[in-house]
């Protein structure tokens, strides 16, 4: 089951719908063009156009089942008074003393230039199911950190 927000459900379908109805026909059209070129055998454009093909084959076949089993979270339904999926959170690093915003989101939605933390983060696992006033002490590529919840929301 993948829990997503209906914004990442939308973008999901978005993409998915861009890769079928227009990628996908763009590649088919020049496989088309590349075979009317005669020798396959030794046909650069027909074998290129035939890998390019397989690679979006395979994005849309992840696309589908990601859609498959996806659910879009109902907001009014989750607590903001913990930490969890869809919530946003601001957080001030202990270290140094900065103060920094994101919402936890479904992987296939995680973003760092937008601020979306996947949920299986090693900062968000941390801070799953904590309140805000908590410390934390997470486990990151640089060291130890900590970090103190400022503020819990919901997000959406």
């Amino acid at each position: 089951m993948e829990y997503l927000s209906k914004e990442g459900y939308d973008k999901l379908v978005r993409e998915l719908h861009e890769l079928e109805r227009i990628e996908l026909p763009k590649v088919i059209e020049a496989i088309a063009e590349a075979r009317d070129k005669g020798d396959l055998s030794e046909n650069f454009e027909y074998h290129a156009a035939k890998r390019q093909q397989g690679r979006l084959l395979s994005k849309i076949r992840f696309k589908q089942r990601v859609l498959e089993y996806a659910r879009v979270v109902n907001t009014d339904q989750l607590s903001a008074d913990v930490v969890g999926l869809l919530t946003q959170i601001e957080l001030t690093n202990l270290g140094n003393n900065t103060r920094m915003s994101y919402t936890i989101v479904n992987p296939h939605e995680a973003n760092l230039r937008e601020a979306k933390l996947s949920i299986k983060s090693p900062i968000a696992q941390a801070l799953l199911g904590k309140k805000e006033g908590d410390v934390v002490k997470v486990k990151v590529p640089a060291g130890i950190q900590q970090f103190r919840i400022e503020r819990i929301e919901m997000k959406g």
